[in-house]
């Protein structure tokens, strides 16, 4: 297990851009999966985790971070490739998605009166190992999730314990 977090999105909660999860990570798999997990019921005027189906399949389209700029080229990527853009309509709590780290996934703004509560855990491929940050955020993830261990080293830390 890489990591977890609680994401909440209150009312009136602006949109998350287009992004890819991966691109935060200094691992040597591309064998990732995130699971979103609603901890209410929720609707897609909360803000539902949108996904460009099938896009994983071409792995990392460009070194950047969640920005208005990964909203702008990401967004034109995904039309140029003709991406199915796909969501639920609605999710109890406790209902799960699974995306690859190289997904290429949104999330609208929050436009009910509830706050969005999600819980997400992100998983890697057993045996894989740290490798050299190619950004600022994968080496501020070195330091905080993978316990501050050094490039070439198996990723496994206490703070990253396998789950069987």
């Amino acid at each position: 297990m890489y990591h977890d977090q609680a994401l909440y999105k209150e009312p009136g909660g602006g949109f998350t851009p287009w992004h890819q999860d991966e691109y935060y990570w200094p691992l040597s798999t591309n064998n990732t999966v995130t699971m979103w997990m609603p901890l209410i019921d929720i609707n897609e005027d909360m803000g539902m985790l949108t996904f460009a189906s099938g896009s994983h399949k071409n792995g990392s389209v460009k070194n950047i971070a969640i920005s208005d700029e990964s909203e702008t080229e990401l967004n034109d990527y995904i039309k140029s490739q003709g991406y199915e853009i796909t969501r639920a309509k609605t999710m109890n709590a406790g209902d799960a998605t699974w995306h690859y780290g190289w997904t290429l996934h949104t999330a609208p703004g929050n436009n009910s009166s509830t706050t969005r509560e999600v819980m997400t855990i992100i998983y890697f491929a057993d045996g894989a190992t740290v490798t050299n940050p190619i950004n600022e955020h994968q080496e501020a993830d070195r330091n905080r999730w993978l316990d501050g261990l050094q490039p070439g080293e198996l990723a496994a830390s206490k703070l990253n314990p396998l789950t069987l």
